[in-house]
């Protein structure tokens, strides 16, 4: 359970996916306004203590451990739990975000954090009630609920987060928007 007052926390950042409806872009790379997506990302969790991205290595003027999920394109919880197993510091909690998210800032981080206290953790919604990958976790919770290896691959996200208490925080704006697609990419501004 996430207790009040500042919390310290590492970061992890998803960006290891196919990218498929971008024809395999590397999606840490596609720049935004002169600034790639990692860039923004990172400025994210800019609080965080140490920083762990999933995904190939880009170059970046900020301190980041990359690895590979294990096993490769599992999906999005063998991408955090190969982060969680990398992080040389132990924090209370892990903050989640997908390289694609661009309008997510540390101020999203913040709102989640004051969320969560009392709980396993909060999660961003869209305007439509989804669920997004930005979410902060209690680290011993998430640890208890760890599926082993074999079940991690292909895993979704909604059956790791289905036995944690997770407050649903609404998006503020536009955070809430990721890059799938070309289309998104053109439409993201609009």
């Amino acid at each position: 359970m996430i207790e009040p007052g500042l919390v310290s926390f590492v970061a992890v950042i998803l960006a290891g996916g196919q990218a498929t409806r971008l024809g395999g872009a590397d999606k840490a790379s596609i720049e935004i306004h002169g600034r790639t997506l990692l860039e923004h990302a990172l400025d994210a969790v800019i609080d965080a203590a140490e920083v762990v991205v999933v995904g190939p290595q880009v170059p970046t003027d900020r301190p980041a451990t990359f690895v590979v999920e294990d096993p490769q394109f599992g999906g999005p919880v063998a991408g955090l739990l190969t982060a969680r197993d990398n992080f040389l510091r132990k924090t209370p909690t892990i903050a989640v975000l997908a390289v694609d998210m661009p309008r997510i800032t540390a101020t999203t981080f913040r709102r989640l954090h004051e969320a969560a206290v009392g709980h396993d953790g909060a999660v961003l919604t869209g305007p439509d009630g989804r669920r997004q990958l930005a979410f902060v976790v209690d680290t011993e919770r998430l640890d208890a609920v760890r599926p082993d290896r074999e079940s991690q691959h292909g895993m979704a996200l909604h059956a790791l987060w289905e036995p944690l208490d997770l407050v649903e925080v609404p998006a503020a704006g536009t955070e809430h928007r990721d890059i799938d697609s070309w289309t998104d990419l053109r439409d993201l501004d609009s």
